[in-house]
């Protein structure tokens, strides 16, 4: 903590992304007429034993909190149908959110809206005078008090978040009943490449699962919504051709989390042809900024240096530097929404095509390949303090050496053009933790 006012000081003023049960006396059961008779006492001891079985059992196939799914806190408490109506007042405040201020606005539904991407662009959204209406199941991946922060900062710009699970499809029916969407920005999905080899099923239940529960409502919904979503750069997995583009094969994922990333756009590419729903999907690159993910390199980084903690820093097998395609978060909202002001209506109705629908896929990055040990040097300098550093071979655990994106059909196509030097928009990050951190004085800190 005694480091955070001397950094504050030495960080100019730059505008960033917004930031911050008693027995019964009367009853001939009660406790105190119990004895422990000879012929009693084996019953008594079947019936506890007995009890104390239902009571694990009742614990066990209960929903429990776990690292994944978290306490998912539905808006709707039933899952029968019809689902149950959560009132007037409920409905009222889900249309006000995604009202538009104009009629040519658009009527968004972001998942995953309390993420760091999802975050920045329903904020962007909203700027612009688009209708968003946020939802997400705040699971505990990462600190959960930052994302309930994000989500205030949602709710101070007028946007609402549901809380639900994209595989509820009481909830995605409901939401599609009260609001007839133009679009869909999806966000939501488990991120990490390393928690993958620790809890598989997470990605298949949020990846996979979920998108597809999602696209089955989309096609569903009359009229059917524009669907952008997030892939990711991660598909392109052992390919070694560079700079990646989309024409690249990525039958070769490196991790699970790449294989379900990659099972998504084939998803994608089954509904579009069958349902008719008008999909992009975006290939993100190493996305970077305030209110960023704490699982990312540049974000602990910047943690442990300011702790005074060893950070490791990997290298290839042939001792070459890892480096990765960091894209600002800025950036990569600005191609989300060229990508919603883009896509074509979708064709279906019912959940039948009518015509063909639009389906396409964006790498978005920043096509400047940095290595590692630059990150920490930058850091190192903005933050005014020597990293302790460790060099260590790259483990097997579904990371790639380096990143590199081609975005010329972005470019061409969306207009895309990213602008944040790797240098200014690690400035941003570094005034954002320091100010969230330091202020609030986290216990993450």
């Amino acid at each position: 903590m005694t480091q955070l006012k001397p950094i504050l000081t030495h960080l100019d003023a730059i505008p960033s992304t917004p930031g911050k049960f008693k027995p019964d006396k009367s009853s001939p059961y009660s406790l105190y007429r119990l004895r422990f008779h000879p012929t009693l006492f084996p019953r008594f001891t079947l019936w506890s034993f007995l009890f104390i079985c239902f009571i694990v059992l009742f614990f066990f196939f209960s929903s429990p909190t776990n690292p994944t799914t978290g306490n998912i806190r539905r808006s709707l408490k039933n899952t029968g149908s019809p689902p149950v109506s959560l009132g007037p007042n409920w409905e009222r405040r889900v249309r006000a959110s995604a009202r538009p201020r104009s009629k040519t606005g658009f009527t968004v539904l972001v998942t995953g809206a309390g993420g760091f991407v999802g975050t920045h662009v329903s904020l962007a959204l909203k700027r612009r005078g688009d209708g968003v209406l946020g939802l997400d199941n705040f699971n505990h991946y990462y600190d959960i008090g930052l994302k309930k922060a994000r989500s205030d900062l949602l709710e101070r710009s007028g946007i609402m978040i549901v809380e639900g699970d994209i595989n509820d499809a009481v909830l995605l029916k409901k939401l599609f009943d009260v609001v007839a969407f133009t679009h869909v920005m999806h966000m939501a999905a488990q991120a990490g490449v390393r928690y993958a080899m620790q809890n598989p099923g997470s990605y298949v239940h949020s990846n996979i699962a979920g998108f597809v529960s999602l696209l089955e409502a989309c096609k569903m919904a009359n009229p059917q919504p524009s669907i952008v979503w997030a892939s990711s750069s991660s598909v392109y997995g052992l390919n070694s051709k560079v700079p990646f583009s989309e024409k690249d094969r990525t039958d070769q994922p490196a991790s699970l989390y790449a294989a379900t990333k990659k099972a998504g756009e084939e998803i994608a590419h089954t509904y579009n042809h069958i349902h008719g729903l008008s999909i992009t999907g975006l290939r993100f690159f190493t996305v970077y900024g305030p209110w960023g993910r704490p699982d990312m390199a540049y974000f602990f980084f910047t943690r442990d240096i300011l702790r005074g903690k060893e950070i490791k820093i990997f290298e290839t097998s042939d001792h070459g530097s890892v480096a990765r395609d960091f894209t600002y978060v800025d950036d990569v909202v600005k191609g989300c929404l060229a990508a919603l002001d883009t896509a074509k209506k979708s064709t279906g109705s019912g959940g039948k095509k009518k015509g063909a629908a639009q389906l396409r896929i964006y790498n978005l990055g920043n096509t400047k390949p940095v290595p590692v040990g630059r990150l920490v040097s930058i850091l190192e300098k903005l933050l005014k303090v020597k990293a302790i550093k460790k060099v260590l071979p790259m483990p097997r655990n579904g990371d790639v050496p380096f990143t590199h994106a081609n975005i010329s059909l972005a470019n061409k196509e969306l207009g895309y053009k990213p602008t944040t030097d790797l240098e200014v928009g690690l400035k941003k990050f570094v005034k954002w933790y320091v100010n969230y951190y330091g202020s609030k004085k986290k216990s993450a800190w």
